[in-house]
């Protein structure tokens, strides 16, 4: 009887000691640090174009001139080949370019007409990718005929904008502002707005 009571207390014990040891936490198991998620890092967009290199192409658009010596204002097609120089600083391009137009613009009240002109320009333009926003400067020479066979120079001032369609290839557009002053002493000042779609080749 006695061994019978001494066998049980030991087996509850034993009961007691491992529902016990089951109860406490496992240190190693609580210090363990939570899972943190892992975020990956994206690396930054690559800057579209590098505009610094040598360019030629052409424009076509349409010309509008203003003068007291005109009856109304004589506006007609202009067409014309460019070429040029730009250097990317990284945000900002800088650049300078020869253009010459031809245009079919005529006065039929005074029979003026404006043959050609010539542009020497500065041109500085912020990069954003693949388009070049830009201001332009210059002189510009213009050359007439019929009543009025001369040449004289002046200035003009303007914006434009080109995009990159491939690695060489860019299209864009420009509005260009001149102004002749007392144009070869006619005294007859004469002033031209013209807009043009260009297309480029880079080199």
């Amino acid at each position: 009887m006695v061994r019978n009571s001494l066998i049980i207390s030991a087996i509850a014990l034993g009961a007691a000691t491992t529902a016990q040891a089951g109860s406490l936490a496992d240190p190693a198991v609580e210090a363990a640090p939570t899972p943190v998620a892992v975020v990956p890092v994206v690396a930054p967009t690559p800057r579209g174009n590098d505009w610094t290199g040598f360019y030629a192409g052409a424009q076509l658009g349409y010309g509008q001139l203003e003068s007291e010596a005109f009856d109304e204002d004589a506006e007609d097609l202009l067409y014309g080949v460019h070429a040029g120089y730009n250097y990317d600083f990284g945000n900002f391009v800088i650049g300078g370019e020869i253009d010459y137009d031809w245009t079919q613009i005529s006065d039929s009240g005074s029979g003026i007409d404006l043959d050609n002109v010539a542009r020497l320009k500065l041109r500085a333009g912020y990069d954003a990718g693949e388009f070049l926003p830009y201001v332009t400067v210059g002189a510009a020479r213009a050359f007439t005929g019929g009543a009025l066979d001369a040449n004289d120079d002046g200035q003009f001032f303007g914006v434009g904008l080109d995009y990159q369609v491939g690695s060489n290839l860019r299209v864009g557009g420009e509005v260009l502002r001149h102004e002749f002053q007392d144009f070869d002493g006619s005294g007859a000042d004469i002033e031209a707005t013209t807009i043009a779609a260009r297309v480029s080749y880079n080199f």
